[in-house]
């Protein structure tokens, strides 16, 4: 690895030991097991990956699926109070640690549930934070669970990277915003999901428009959208375009994501089901 390595495999053209190296996936423990690992990325943040993460996740979980969510933004964790959860998660009986669960079920694991003080902030290297996500998936008593969602910060550093190596993903979906950006930051995304061999299952394009309340006109306050060119020019679907909606913003405030109405995930949830899993897990 060079000296200077910036963790960003997507702007580096090193041929190092990180790139290079063939994923060897950590198993789950003997309590634990998960059909359908999906992780949600993005090439910047601040474009909503947490909603879509919390509101694919409650999605597939109405479709009476066994559903967990592995908060793998350790800086910066959001599920938690997306789905209205508080306190610390408990030990198991047999060793490791126990999910909490939402009010419809749904299992989480997320650093805010392991901090006496959510409000602390981690201050942690790269190789500690990468281990604190590999320990989520290896300590974490889940059960049997149907589709694991895994929320990833942005960009492409040390925990993207380590989510690819040793969790065996059975694709992707990358979260992006209408703007200009657009093409960089699934430009970003794309190219280390190539790098890495995990397949990417389409698109979400939030803060698409918004919709007036009174004659339910879409108006498109960034312009015209670059997302269908940028997909195209890539050969990946589109799966779902959210609106700007105060509702949606209220509900992850208050913790209750899970009474959203709406089908906006519906398609994409409908991707995630019919992605084959991976073979060599």
């Amino acid at each position: 690895m060079a000296e200077e390595c910036t963790h960003d495999c997507s702007t580096c053209s090193a041929n190092c030991s990180s790139r290079n190296q063939a994923p060897t996936f950590e198993k789950t423990n003997s309590l634990s097991r998960v059909k359908k690992t999906v992780a949600v990325i993005s090439g910047k943040g601040g474009v909503g990956k947490s909603l879509v993460s919390c509101m694919l996740a409650t999605e597939l979980s109405r479709r009476d699926l066994k559903v967990a969510v592995m908060d793998a933004d350790i800086t910066g964790p959001s599920v938690p109070q997306a789905f209205g959860l508080k306190g610390l998660c408990e030990a198991a009986p047999l060793g490791g640690i126990m999910p909490k669960q939402t009010t419809t079920g749904m299992e989480v694991i997320s650093v805010n549930l392991l901090l006496e003080d959510i409000k602390s902030p981690v201050i942690w290297r790269g190789p500690v934070i990468a281990g604190m996500v590999k320990q989520f998936w290896t300590d974490v008593v889940w059960g049997d669970v149907d589709v694991m969602v895994i929320d990833c910060p942005p960009g492409t550093g040390d925990v993207p990277l380590t989510v690819f190596q040793t969790i065996p993903v059975d694709g992707i979906i990358i979260v992006t915003t209408p703007q200009d950006l657009v093409s960089m930051i699934v430009s970003k995304a794309v190219n280390m999901a190539k790098m890495m061999n995990v397949p990417i299952i389409g698109i979400v394009e939030n803060m698409s428009y918004v919709e007036c309340p009174d004659c339910h006109k879409k108006i498109d306050i960034f312009g015209k959208s670059k997302t269908e060119d940028v997909a195209k020019e890539f050969g990946i679907p589109v799966i779902a375009k959210l609106p700007i909606n105060p509702e949606l913003a209220y509900q992850c405030d208050k913790g209750v994501i899970e009474a959203f109405e709406g089908d906006y995930m519906a398609n994409a949830a409908d991707m995630v089901e019919a992605q084959p899993e991976r073979e060599g897990k």
